[in-house]
């Protein structure tokens, strides 16, 4: 019974200790209210001095019941009478200090007048009138969201008396009207007189004299009606204006006599002596505000102090934290069986997404096998197909100009452009192409690109032109074919998109950087062009914009494989377009033109076919197409060829005979050509082998190597590569028999 009378007691004193607080902390803010009330009065007497210690003592008493709305509402009276004074940094200081503290409140009254005190300071005292007009129209923001009516109309007021100053009628004249209504409504002096004298102004401007004297005369009339101490500042005004107005009018005697009673209004609201009192009360505010600063700072070691006291406090937390702690340890305990149980569902999910990880693999090769063995199943029969044409044309010239011929020439290389295409793709996504270097003249190669796209060209009634800078070296070094394949995209799909118009091919030297040569290469068109929603999908794969009905416009690959063959340049693509205006594709590249390096090519280059010379060369191919095709090419070089069906026959035949060179197939029955020249080079035989296949050569490199052939060729080929290269093996074979002897 007694232990709850204790508690009871010890609630009920809590209880009245928390009442008289309030009740005092209730007096207190009375007294703050009534000093800002006497500060108010005194500052609207202009009587400086009185003011600022009556906003001096509230705003210490609102400091220790730590009252914001009070605070602010102190600074804000302080910073009025710095204001009036002119020194607008210490009242632009105040001012601020209020809104720091009126924002911490709910009271939009507050921050209302405050943003207008700052506006008033900015715009009045022409220091910044941008920052003035900004801040009254966060006032006006919150006087409507109050709807305060003296409020809406005075900031209308003032906004409108900015613009004006900065001579931006037309600007605030919207706001002085919108400022009558409330004025008239509300019925105040200064509102009367600032609205009237803003009128005045504004038709003075606009030369309408007889509204401006109107105008002037009502706000006037107040001035002579009313003769209050705090509408001096407003009259002095009202006399400059109204001086003005009578000195546009060329009314020099009014003008001079309202300017003079303006100097007098102003003498006698700004002596010294108030300035001297503003200057010492603002003295009495400034020390008072670094006591506060050092309070706290006092305030901050009695709060140590008491935390010092609060130690054993602390011990009593630390011991029960150990026991936390043994908890903790308990549950770490439970944490790690359910951990290992954890781990082995893990371990056989890891299992499980290892058999996935190999089925992927094992799909992507097969992926890789299937594209591989279709575009040599196809590569084959092409290169029957495009050399049969190639015969035919040139054993039937009557048939030159035939419709049906070039149209089975063109089919069969639209074919081989499909699958190379796809094989592209492939190998670039699969990161299996290496750029090769080669040299050769770039006018040269483009001259021969433009040529070959001729016939798209004149199909669409097209002109190709092509210009090249005089400065760019005679001879480059890098994947021709890459680069040539990255043009017949460009140059192709510009001819598809364009009738009637003009294809231009661009290649100028941009810089030389060491042994580098940068060119910039533009292919520009006056063809349809493309839209911007679709500039950037035209660069993915399988994309097509525009498709025509009478005309092949292909997979959608060739802009796709544009852009990752640049990127193997390291470079990259640009397009801009317009629609029926054209298109204009850019990319610069750096080519190595290092003379050392360009000697050694062309060295390999070099192949004399000047001398009659009969080379004898071994074909083992099975398909019997290819025989021919094969034995046509060689025979219009004269060269002497012998054609076996397969392996077994070349080593049998190579007992007998010799051979300047073999053309291998790789894909044959019974035997493969690997394993054939395998054989070869068992038996001693040195003749050099070229692999002959419609595989990729990058696919076969390595067993090209394993099996000891020389070089490889794929099919479909240029003659002309062939033929050089069979010269350039011979030539080394015998001059290396040469050194041997």
């Amino acid at each position: 019974m007694r232990v709850n009378t204790i508690k009871f007691l010890l609630y009920f004193f809590l209880l009245n200790f928390q009442l008289a607080f309030a009740q005092s902390e209730a007096v207190e803010r009375k007294s703050v209210l009534n000093l800002l009330s006497k500060s108010g009065q005194h500052f609207n007497n202009l009587e400086t001095n009185e003011s600022l210690s009556y906003a001096k003592k509230a705003l210490n008493a609102a400091y220790k019941i730590d009252d914001n709305q009070l605070i602010a509402r102190a600074y804000n009276l302080i910073g009025l009478n710095f204001e009036e004074f002119s020194d607008y940094k210490k009242a632009t200081v105040f001012y601020s200090k209020g809104l720091q503290f009126a924002n911490l409140t709910t009271n939009d009254t507050l921050k209302g007048w405050l943003h207008n005190n700052l506006g008033n300071l900015y715009c009045y005292r022409k220091i910044n009138f941008s920052k003035g007009v900004q801040s009254y129209k966060k006032a006006l923001f919150y006087a409507k969201k109050i709807k305060d009516t003296t409020e809406i109309a005075f900031t209308n007021l003032n906004i409108a008396s900015a613009y004006f100053a900065k001579e931006e009628y037309a600007t605030g004249f919207p706001y002085l009207k919108a400022a009558e209504p409330f004025v008239e409504e509300i019925n105040q002096m200064e509102a009367t007189l600032s609205m009237n004298s803003l009128y005045g102004s504004y038709y003075t401007h606009n030369n309408d004299f007889s509204r401006a004297e109107a105008a002037f005369k009502k706000a006037l009339r107040v001035c002579e009606t009313n003769n209050v101490e705090f509408l001096e500042t407003n009259v002095a005004e009202l006399y400059d204006d109204v001086s003005n107005y009578y000195f546009k009018r060329k009314d020099y005697k009014n003008a001079y006599l309202y300017l003079e009673k303006h100097s007098e209004l102003k003498s006698k609201i700004y002596n010294q002596a108030r300035i001297d009192e503003v200057n010492l009360e603002g003295s009495h505010i400034a020390l008072d505000e670094y006591k506060r600063e050092i309070d706290k700072i006092e305030n901050e070691k009695l709060v140590q102090m008491d935390r010092l006291k609060q130690t054993r406090l602390i011990v009593v937390m630390f011991i029960f934290i150990f026991f936390i702690l043994l908890l903790l340890v308990y549950t770490l305990y439970k944490n790690n069986a359910l951990r290992k149980k954890s781990n082995k569902e893990l371990k056989a999910a890891n299992e499980e997404l290892m058999i996935a990880k190999e089925q992927a693999e094992e799909a992507s090769l097969l992926k890789s096998q299937f594209i591989s063995t279709i575009t040599h199943e196809l590569r084959t029969p092409l290169y029957g197909v495009v050399g049969i044409a190639e015969m035919i044309a040139d054993e039937h010239k009557e048939l030159k100009n035939s419709t049906y011929l070039k149209s089975l020439k063109f089919s069969a290389k639209y074919l081989l452009s499909l699958v190379n295409d796809i094989l592209q793709v492939y190998k670039i996504e699969e990161k299996k192409i290496v750029l090769e270097n080669t040299i050769f003249n770039l006018a040269d190669e483009l001259n021969s690109i433009v040529e070959s796209l001729q016939f798209l060209a004149v199909k669409n009634n097209n002109r190709l032109v092509l210009e090249v800078d005089d400065s760019i070296p005679e001879f480059i070094i890098t994947d021709k074919v890459r680069l040539s394949q990255i043009f017949m995209n460009l140059i192709s799909n510009s001819l598809k998109f364009t009738n009637d118009g003009e294809v231009k091919i661009c290649a100028k030297l941009e810089r030389n950087e060491a042994s580098f040569c940068f060119i910039t290469f533009n292919v520009i068109d006056n063809g349809i062009g493309i839209a911007k929603e679709h500039q950037k999908k035209i660069f993915e794969k399988f994309v097509q914009i525009e498709r025509k009905e009478d005309d092949y416009q292909g997979t959608g690959l060739g802009l796709s494989i544009v852009k990752q063959l640049i990127s193997l340049f390291g470079s990259e693509i640009h397009c801009e377009s317009e629609e029926n205006i054209g298109t204009k594709m850019t990319f610069t590249i750096g080519f190595d033109t290092d003379e050392n390096h360009r000697i050694d090519l062309l060295k390999n280059l070099e192949v004399d076919f000047s001398e009659e010379h009969t080379y004898k060369i071994l074909v083992v191919e099975d398909n019997k197409i290819n025989q021919i095709v094969t034995k046509k090419i060689l025979d219009i070089r004269h060269f002497e060829s012998v054609i076996v069906d397969d392996g077994y026959e070349a080593v049998k035949i190579l007992e007998d005979q010799t051979f300047d060179v073999i053309l291998m197939d790789i894909n044959m029955p019974k035997i493969n050509g690997f394993d054939t020249s395998k054989l070869i080079r068992k038996m001693g035989v040195n003749t050099p082998i070229i692999a002959v296949t419609a595989f990729d050569k990058q696919e076969i490199m390595e067993q090209i190597v394993a099996s000891k052939m020389n070089e490889v060729i794929v099919k479909p080929f240029d003659p002309n590569y062939l033929y050089r290269m069979i010269v350039l093996l011979s030539d080394k074979k015998v001059e290396a028999s040469k050194a041997k002897k």
